[in-house]
């Protein structure tokens, strides 16, 4: 069945990505990858840093992020129990296999004067926390390579005060599959009630009234800023 197998990347905003470049590859130790103007958007650098070769924390600078305000309790948690707006980051966990890489990473990133608490057992993880810049909640968090048992942590109790079901329950636990048809699948009407991008209605237009051609045509940027290997003019 087709489906998100893992984070291809997550994109934060900035208003110094040198910091942030400098902070996730000194204290975190991950590689730089990218670094370019970003497709589609005037002004704005896109900068990549690895987890994987398939999955990144990326980062995006404008010239106007710097001029909005940063509210702790709105735009930010400012700590892995805090409050925050609907839809904003609430803190970003990232994985090592082992709780020895966990404790390794416990001290690596003490001893860059970065304090953290942890590491705290929380039955199906084990994970410390510590703040990056900006005011971002960070977390490393370990499995073990084990994975999550719905049975022993879907708890009954906040499952119904969450208002679901126990047949929605049992669909929650077992998505139905998709099979792709012969034909694409045509945009679907405008509907209030569903998801929506916020963009000026005519680029709205621009975006969801052109063919999936049209965009593939008209918005693919492909070639990477430096050619490798070729000498440079």
């Amino acid at each position: 069945m087709a489906k998100p197998n893992g984070i291809h990347h997550f994109a934060i905003c900035t208003a110094d990505i040198k910091a942030q470049i400098d902070y996730f590859t000194d204290v975190l130790g991950m590689e730089l990858v990218a670094l370019y103007w970003m497709h589609g958007v005037e002004g704005a650098w896109h900068g990549f840093l690895k987890l994987n070769d398939q999955c990144s924390i990326a980062f995006v600078q404008t010239p106007r992020i710097a001029n909005i305000p940063v509210e702790i309790g709105k735009t930010h948690s400012g700590n892995p129990g805090g409050d925050c707006a609907p839809g904003t980051l609430q803190h970003i966990a990232f994985n090592v296999d082992t709780e020895a890489e966990l404790m390794t990473m416990r001290d690596r990133i003490r001893s860059r004067g970065v304090d953290v608490f942890g590491h705290i057992d929380h039955g199906f993880c084990k994970s410390i926390y510590f703040a990056g810049p900006e005011n971002l909640t960070l977390e490393v968090s370990t499995s073990e390579g084990h994975a999550i048992d719905p049975e022993a942590w879907i708890d009954p109790e906040v499952t119904a005060l969450a208002g679901i079901s126990a047949e929605e329950l049992k669909r929650y636990k077992s998505p139905a599959s998709f099979t792709r048809p012969a034909d694409p699948v045509a945009q679907p009407a405008y509907d209030p009630a569903r998801p929506h991008m916020v963009f000026p209605p005519a680029v709205y237009q621009a975006l969801f009234g052109a063919t999936d051609a049209e965009i593939l045509a008209r918005m693919s940027e492909a070639e990477p800023p430096v050619r490798v290997g070729v000498p440079a003019e």
